[in-house]
């Protein structure tokens, strides 16, 4: 019988596992079943922030955009409506920006 030696494939896989957890602290980052759990963690976490930082951007856009549109005794539901009958095609990230940096120009799309 010939001598069969471990493969490469499994090997890889745990020494990518190994540099996901590169710079981690204790025994997450030599451990591989530790290493594992904490990169598996990591990376759901990750994917789930990167949706929350959307959803918490489009609520700070929205909230300066109604701020601003206070001032002049409009709610932000009219604005919005307001815009989409005029077809200003800007999205509500230019449209906050507007509200803080050039209030002069933005007052002049209403």
């Amino acid at each position: 019988m010939v001598r069969i030696k471990r493969g490469f494939i499994a090997k890889n896989r745990r020494k990518k596992i190994l540099k996901i957890t590169k710079g981690y602290r204790g025994a997450s980052k030599t451990l591989r079943r530790d290493a594992n759990q904490k990169a598996l963690k990591a990376l759901f976490n990750s994917y789930r922030d990167r949706k929350n930082l959307k959803r918490n951007m489009r609520q700070l856009w929205i909230s300066r955009i109604s701020a601003i549109v206070r001032l002049r005794n409009w709610n932000y539901h009219s604005f919005i409506w307001y815009c989409r009958t005029q077809n200003y095609n800007l999205n509500r990230k230019v449209l906050s920006q507007l509200a803080v940096y050039d209030k002069e120009s933005f007052f002049t799309i209403f």
